[in-house]
């Protein structure tokens, strides 16, 4: 195959990488979109634990208070019938004793058991409407649950359409140029630019004369050496500006590039590379007219 139709491929290829790069980038973060309702499903849901506890603690302090006040009452109700029986001024004023203290404590019995049940009424209605809000908010997070497996059911779709159509591009294509080509979309969402007036249009870099001249012969396919993208060149169109320049600092290096590409493929801690992978200058270039 000859370069240029090397170069067509990859165009070709470049925007449908970027699509399902895309594709899986979106299924990958989908699950995220439901973490916050997530969450607040969860603190709705321990409030509402907590509230019931309460509710029940406070239930449990007015039982006790109505035992104390059905004590209380029995106490001035005896007090008072006993009035009508007693003979001396000592059993008097022993009554009198007994039904005031009974009387004052069930009114402070009361007054504490109006306040309980005030607050035994408003964790009720706190219940009520927490509850309210846990169905709603399950039924929002069910709903779109159910909507955002049927977006990830429709992004695989299209992922599916998009392997097949990456599996009609590839054939013929040096298998080690598509993995580096990959890899590059997979930084860049650009995998292939041009080379204008001796300028890589990907990072902006002024390339090497001979290297650039290479370029410009179309024989071999060459990756930027600053940015490691793919290379072809492309005249500078009448009345086309030229893009700023960068300095080197202010990108990568082709060097960085191959380096992490070896380690995928197995170099050993000793920096022994492994047996099937190819040589530094065939990294940099591949020559069709071998």
């Amino acid at each position: 195959m000859v370069t240029t139709e090397v170069f067509d491929k990859l165009k070709e290829l470049q925007d449908v990488l970027a699509e399902k790069y895309s594709l899986e980038a979106k299924i990958e973060d989908s699950p995220k979109q439901l973490s916050s309702q997530d969450e607040l499903l969860v603190r709705l849901r321990k409030e509402f634990l907590e509230t019931n506890d309460s509710y029940e603690k406070v239930k449990a302090e007015v039982g006790q208070l109505q035992l104390e006040l059905d004590e209380a009452e029995k106490s001035r109700e005896a007090g008072e019938k006993g009035m009508d029986n007693i003979s001396t001024h000592r059993e008097y004023e022993a009554l009198e004793k007994q039904i005031n203290e009974a009387s004052a404590r069930e009114a402070e019995i009361r007054k504490n058991l109006q306040k309980k049940d005030k607050e035994l009424e408003e964790l009720n209605e706190k219940l009520r409407m927490d509850e309210e809000m846990i169905k709603a908010q399950e039924a929002d997070l069910n709903a779109n649950k159910e909507n955002l497996d049927k977006e990830i059911a429709s992004y695989q779709e299209q992922l599916k359409e998009l392997e097949a159509k990456e599996n009609e591009i590839t054939p013929g294509l040096d298998s080690e140029i598509v993995y580096k080509f990959q890899r590059i979309i997979q930084r860049n969402a650009e995998g292939i630019v041009a080379v204008k007036n001796g300028v890589c249009t990907g990072c902006h870099m002024i390339l090497p004369a001979q290297f650039a001249n290479e370029v410009r012969e179309g024989e071999n396919i060459l990756f930027c050496p600053y940015c490691s993208r793919i290379l072809f060149y492309k005249e500078i169109e009448e009345g086309e500006e030229v893009e700023d320049f960068l300095s080197m600092d202010e990108t990568g290096s082709l060097a960085d590039f191959d380096e992490e590409f070896r380690d995928e493929l197995g170099e050993d801690a000793d920096g022994e590379e492994n047996d099937e992978e190819s040589s530094d200058d065939d990294e940099k270039s591949i020559d069709f007219n071998e």
